[in-house]
């Protein structure tokens, strides 16, 4: 999410990028009466592996118990979506692909949910409120190939889906910052902070994420980066992280999704591979260009089979 984060809860536009590389399940039928689960990453390593009985929907046995519970959870909620889901009592192989890094916070449980919702045949944003929470918007990217606008009340989801492919991608980057937030935690502590904030603030916050989305210069855009930090900022009370870590760096860096973790968005005129030192002389060794992360045509980055 590159603009919005937060707000979003209060029905702020988002402007959002999903990625290019996504999840995959593959749902098998096998013998006996339970699930056997194998998560793989990138490289093809299992992380996860576990046997789920189709009795309760918990894993008798698993290689991590804090997975499996919250597997088990969604696999729940799932059958009481749709009472028939599951309900044959015959057994599954699954196969999960993770196409990043576990580590990189780029959607693994949303993707995972929004999977589990097509083989369940039930709506994958009230799976996902059911046993995650948050606004839903990266249940819309794990579905979109391209750019987007989401905006979501307690009546409906919008979604804009965008054509960006302004002159300057090639001065865009995200650095991996190496510090993983707990998605719930975050939303906790915003609910917290933000009693005081006006319905005009959240117009402004949807104003700048469509300024954002719009934008026709690096320049321009670099300068709606840095109005939307400083207002979230300002009203949250939290520390830009170019100012607590990159204050010397010529360009924008800012925080994505809950601040101060995961990935952050470069917007510089330098040169890539002065982007690339940059960051390096900081101990950050992950600098992917705008071009190789962010999803513009093609499938969707989670996808049952």
């Amino acid at each position: 999410m590159v603009t919005g984060e937060y707000f979003v809860l209060r029905g702020a536009t988002a402007f959002a990028l999903p990625v290019r590389m996504g999840q995959h399940l593959e749902v098998k039928k096998g013998r006996g009466s339970d699930i056997k689960w194998n998560a793989l990453d990138p490289d093809g390593n299992t992380w996860f592996k576990g046997v789920c009985s189709l009795f309760d929907m918990k894993f008798e046995k698993s290689t991590d118990e804090q997975v499996a519970e919250k597997l088990s959870a969604i696999l729940n909620e799932a059958c009481r979506l749709n009472s028939d889901f599951l309900s044959q009592w015959y057994g599954f192989k699954i196969t999960t692909k993770l196409e990043f890094n576990r580590e990189w916070g780029l959607g693994s449980s949303s993707s995972l949910v929004y999977c589990i919702a097509q083989w369940a045949d039930v709506e994958a944003y009230e799976l996902y409120d059911r046993t995650f929470g948050g606004s839903g918007y990266d249940i819309a990217c794990a579905r979109a190939d391209s750019p987007l606008l989401y905006t979501r009340n307690e009546e409906n989801i919008k979604i804009s889906y965008l054509d960006f492919n302004p002159g300057f991608v090639n001065n865009l980057h995200f650095v991996y910052l190496g510090q993983k937030k707990n998605s719930r935690e975050a939303i906790a502590h915003f609910e917290e902070k933000s009693n005081g904030i006006m319905q005009s603030q959240v117009d402004e916050i949807s104003e700048l994420s469509r300024a954002c989305a719009a934008s026709t210069s690096l320049d321009e855009f670099s300068r709606n980066l840095v109005e939307t930090e400083n207002m979230v900022s300002s009203l949250l009370g939290f520390t830009r992280v170019q100012d607590e870590l990159f204050s010397d760096f010529e360009g924008v860096v800012k925080s994505l999704g809950a601040w101060g973790g995961d990935f952050a968005l470069v917007a510089s005129p330098l040169p890539a591979d002065r982007i690339a030192s940059y960051f390096q002389s900081k101990g950050l060794d992950v600098v992917i260009p705008f071009e190789e992360l962010v999803a513009r045509e093609g499938q969707p980055a989670a996808m049952a089979e």
